[in-house]
């Protein structure tokens, strides 16, 4: 109720603020000032802009300038020379640099070589290239374009008063669409590339669609401000449009503000054009230039979050405070502190003890699993099936020929030694890797080559050794993305609720506030789980869930991953802790070297000689 209280009184702060900033102009305005505050809503809008994209993705562009470039140019070329009215030419420059921000990441968004500093290095090459281009052709020419001519569209009682208007109309439309975008499944899909672009894809995000509607969003109302400022400046040259300042200067308000929150940009850039224009006179915009490098700095090395960012945080941290000293969770939280069980660094002896113990619980038992589901294999739904199946790595073969099939509710062991190909399996079934060779029939469905985003619809999830959650997100907003990304087109609010009904499933509801760095393995582990049963699979595929937890956390997960399967899932379980193994699974498949060299009934093959062999190798027979 105090929430939503808040947030009712937060709206209406807003309104009531936009209210007085649109009427200001009829109530006598000095000139000085709509020229001071168009400025604020023009750097606003631009790094808003720059925002949609770069900030929620972490694709950092310094092509902005060529956005805003073919606005400005846009302008005094429709309205200018071929005397188009304002609105129209105005909205042909948003959309013409959408073609080209669209252009540009048909080229380099299916590349995943070209991330991090090559996208920023090609983004500034791309503004240069146009600059070069434009004054070449009749566009400009080289002497600049006038625009003096161009009739102004008078929606305020001035010509300085139209321009604060339709900067303020900008400023409004961009932080609604920024606004918007954060908290829409897409913005939590940006956000997640941001972290890691190739968890992203496995969890369902369609990254490719994301980063491009995201870039022509921002595209478009760097080209609408920019056909704006065009008439506001009457003036347009190449070297003034396309200079270093633009992206810059929006780059700064983004990082100083906050980059992943969406008033961040607003914020800096209020603050950085006020400070600025402090220091407008003789060798003091010299001096005003270096402050600003020098908070550059400062807010990169203290705050990298920005000043919003930080601010939540400190926000945060107090309220989780105060809610563990409620709780007394304090003690809790100190004794489920990671404990390193080198599970996956087994000596010989210990893998031979391994493999005693789960041969002497398979004959106690007569078998290696629950068979409560005893149907013959042949008489069940097959869900995957692999034939054929081959990953070559510059010659080296890590899957070579694997034939494989998964029935409906049945836990299939994957075993075999390090190095046999048992990742890179879950990787090529995925998505996260393509087949050289072989298919991959997933519910009937050819999936081999297919994008992950894709296979995960199609009804795959996957975890991962070591835990990769998106560490920007907390584990609410980890589990909602798998959610609403799934194999089921899902509503928010069915989306949501599913999140939780999997975060009270893995033991994780008390901690759906927090971010995977506030978690112990064991929870990091879980939240991998949920995660994963989240996009409601027909096949889960588990790589070495139970390694580094204590034996009863391993405990815990078994009994878990029982009831996933009993649930009617099918689960290719990837483990080395043998006993587990062979509690669990129906039927095992053994890897070694890309091939398999066993598969049937778990006590039938742990016994095979091929088997121990490919764990011990020549000392196979020592005591």
């Amino acid at each position: 109720m105090d929430n939503s209280r808040a947030g009712l009184g937060l709206n209406w702060l807003w309104f009531v603020l936009m209210a007085i900033l649109a009427g200001w102009p009829f109530l006598g305005m000095p000139n000085h000032l709509e020229s001071l505050l168009y400025v604020v809503f023009f750097w606003i809008t631009l790094a808003t802009s720059w925002n949609l994209m770069s900030g929620y993705s972490g694709y950092f562009s310094f092509g902005h300038g060529a956005f805003f470039g073919v606005g400005m140019y846009g302008m005094a070329t429709f309205a200018g020379k071929f005397g188009l009215g304002f609105w129209p030419s105005a909205v042909l420059s948003g959309i013409c640099a959408s073609i080209l921000a669209l252009a540009l990441g048909a080229l380099v968004f299916r590349l995943k070589k070209i991330r991090g500093e090559s996208f920023a290095l090609i983004t500034l090459a791309v503004t240069f290239v146009l600059a070069t281009l434009i004054v070449n052709t009749p566009i400009d020419g080289g002497p600049g374009v006038y625009l003096m001519g161009v009739q102004v569209p008078m929606i305020g009682p001035s010509a300085s008063s139209s321009f604060y208007l339709l900067g303020f109309a900008m400023v409004v439309a961009s932080i609604w669409a920024s606004r918007t975008l954060f908290y829409s499944q897409s913005g939590l899909g940006l956000l997640a590339i941001h972290d890691d672009e190739d968890v992203a894809e496995v969890h369902g995000v369609p990254t490719f669609a994301l980063k491009m509607k995201a870039f022509a969003l921002s595209g478009f109302f760097a080209g609408m401000m920019g056909s704006i400022h065009a008439l506001y400046v009457s003036y347009v040259t190449v070297s003034e449009t396309f200079s270093i300042t633009v992206p810059l200067t929006v780059v700064l308000m983004s990082i100083l503000g906050g980059a992943r929150q969406w008033a961040g940009p607003m914020l800096g850039a209020v603050l950085i054009t006020f400070l600025l224009n402090a220091f407008t006179e003789g060798t003091s915009a010299l001096y005003g230039r270096i402050l600003i490098g020098v908070i550059l700095t400062l807010s990169v090395l203290i705050m990298p979050e920005g000043l919003l960012g930080t601010w939540q945080s400190k926000q945060r941290k107090r309220s989780l405070d105060r809610r563990r000293a409620l709780e007394g969770d304090h003690s809790e939280s100190s004794a489920h502190q990671e404990q390193s069980v080198a599970s996956n660094d087994l000596n010989l002896r210990d893998i031979r003890h391994e493999l005693t113990h789960a041969q002497n619980l398979s004959d106690q038992s007569g078998s290696g699993a629950d068979h409560g589901h005893g149907l013959a294999n042949e008489s069940k739904k097959v869900v995957l099936e692999l034939n054929g199946l081959c990953k070559h790595f510059a010659g080296i073969k890590a899957l070579d020929g694997v034939h494989l099939t998964l029935y409906q509710g049945e836990i299939l062991g994957l075993l075999g030694p390090n190095g046999s190909g048992k990742s890179t399996l879950i990787n090529v079934v995925t998505g996260h890797l393509s087949p050289t060779a072989g298919s991959i029939q997933l519910l009937g469905q050819e999936c081999a080559g297919q994008a992950a985003h894709l296979i995960r619809r199609i009804g795959v999830s996957r975890t991962y050794q070591i835990p990769r959650p998106f560490k920007g997100l907390t584990v609410l907003q980890n589990v909602l993305l798998s959610a609403q990304f799934g194999a089921n087109s899902v509503s928010d609010e069915q989306a949501y609720r599913l999140a939780l009904e999997w975060i009270e499933f893995t033991g994780l509801s008390t901690k759906k506030d927090d971010y995977p760095d506030e978690l112990n393995l064991h929870q990091r582990k879980f939240l991998e789980l949920a995660r994963a049963l989240a996009a409601q699979p027909a096949v889960i595929m588990l790589d070495e869930v139970l390694s580094g937890l204590t034996p009863s956390e391993i405990d815990i997960a078994v009994q878990t991953i029982r009831l996933i399967r009993s649930q009617g899932t099918s689960i290719v379980f990837v483990e080395h802790v043998m006993s587990a193994v062979m509690a669990l699974s129906d039927r095992l498949v053994v890897l070694d070297q890309g091939r398999v060299i066993a598969s049937g009934v778990p006590q039938e093959v742990m016994r095979q000689e091929v088997v121990v062999k490919a764990y011990l190798g020549d000392q196979a027979e020592v005591i």
